[in-house]
């Protein structure tokens, strides 16, 4: 039986900062319908979250997003890369050619660097 991510969510310090960056920078859309403390984005195949963090979660306690890799499908990674640069971000490193992905981002507004 294959087994794989059915959802995706990132804790966040900043809920509607997170949220606005994947919706206006990245060019993720809104699921119809969220959480409380929560925003689902309709994202395929799998779900992707930013949300407010569980209780007794500290995102302060260590060093923020260590550990956390979160690759992107797109059609053309370039083209992404160059509509986020154009739109502010800071791009760490240049798109991988061997798959279609998104590039490395640096200052997501979401507790992770």
């Amino acid at each position: 039986m294959p087994v794989g991510p059915d959802f995706i969510s990132l804790q966040v310090r900043d809920l509607d900062t997170a949220a606005a960056f994947y919706e206006d920078r990245v060019g993720l859309r809104r699921a119809p319908a969220s959480p409380p403390g929560a925003v689902v984005f309709a994202s395929e195949p799998i779900p992707f979250a930013v949300r407010e963090p569980l209780p007794e979660t500290d995102l302060d306690s260590g060093q923020p997003g260590l550990g956390i890799a979160l690759w992107l499908k797109v059609d053309d990674a370039q083209t992404l890369h160059d509509q986020l640069a154009g739109r502010g971000v800071t791009i760490l490193t240049d798109p991988l050619t061997a798959r279609s992905v998104a590039p490395s981002l640096s200052g997501i507004p979401t507790g992770t660097r």
